[in-house]
């Protein structure tokens, strides 16, 4: 099986050409910039190298979130129109297990997470490649709080993906240094993880498939806190009248 993997979630860009589980391409660009500018361009270059013409893909499978809502758009819409046009599966991975993955063997507790701002995070816990607490988009330091009253050796946790800014908080609530992943080449998503997942999910219907977001943007949250106190206002208007 041919697939392409996708990923745009994080500040990395990430684009793996996979057969048969082997990897035929990676190329992972750990940079702030637009991914709308390379993400076209990389798909281009790895298809190029291994000789692969794109209607000799089978699958695309491509990181859903949670993560940077801009970010998951442009992998999500690219997702869909290659799977579209090209009449081929598509399939979609959550962006925490594709960096939780690279510990899958370490028989440890691995909390991915990616950085939602203003101390928010997008975090889950798994271990073994198992999901012990579900994707969400949380307040990490009492994220934090829930997770040290539920694991009893603080020595079998394991931090990983965007911990730059939790470093503090992490430490706050009794866990070592050593336990954050600092290493951004084991610490960044890896399209070939996604596409190795991908590869043993049942391919989803191109015309629904979503992203999953977690959290509202920042202005449509606005939009519905006016429109509410709008909404309010004038029920109490109406109730006086």
């Amino acid at each position: 099986m041919n697939i392409l993997a996708l990923d745009s979630s994080s500040k990395a860009l990430s684009v793996a050409l996979v057969a048969d589980g082997n990897v035929l391409g990676e190329l992972t660009l750990n940079s702030k910039k637009n991914h709308s500018t390379t993400l076209m361009t990389s798909i281009d270059f790895l298809l190029a190298q291994a000789g692969i013409e794109p209607t000799a893909l089978d699958r695309i499978v491509v990181a859903k979130g949670p993560g940077s809502y801009t970010g998951l758009r442009l992998a999500a819409t690219v997702g869909k129109t290659l799977a579209f046009s090209l009449d081929k599966e598509l399939v979609g991975v959550s962006s925490l297990l594709a960096i939780a993955t690279r510990w899958q063997d370490s028989q440890a507790f691995v909390v991915p997470l990616l950085d939602a701002r203003r101390g928010n995070a997008y975090a889950a816990v798994y271990k073994n490649g198992e999901q012990i607490v579900a994707d969400q988009h949380c307040v990490f330091s009492e994220f934090l709080v829930d997770l040290a009253a539920k694991v009893n050796d603080f020595s079998r946790v394991i931090f990983t993906g965007e911990t730059e800014n939790f470093i503090k908080d992490i430490e706050r609530a009794g866990f070592d240094q050593s336990q954050i992943v600092t290493d951004s080449l084991t610490k960044l998503p890896s399209a070939y993880q996604i596409a190795r997942i991908g590869e043993r999910l049942e391919a989803e219907n191109v015309h629904s498939f979503v992203p999953n977001y977690l959290k509202k943007v920042e202005a449509e949250e606005k939009w519905l806190e006016t429109h509410e106190k709008d909404e309010n206002a004038a029920d109490d208007y109406v109730q006086r009248v």
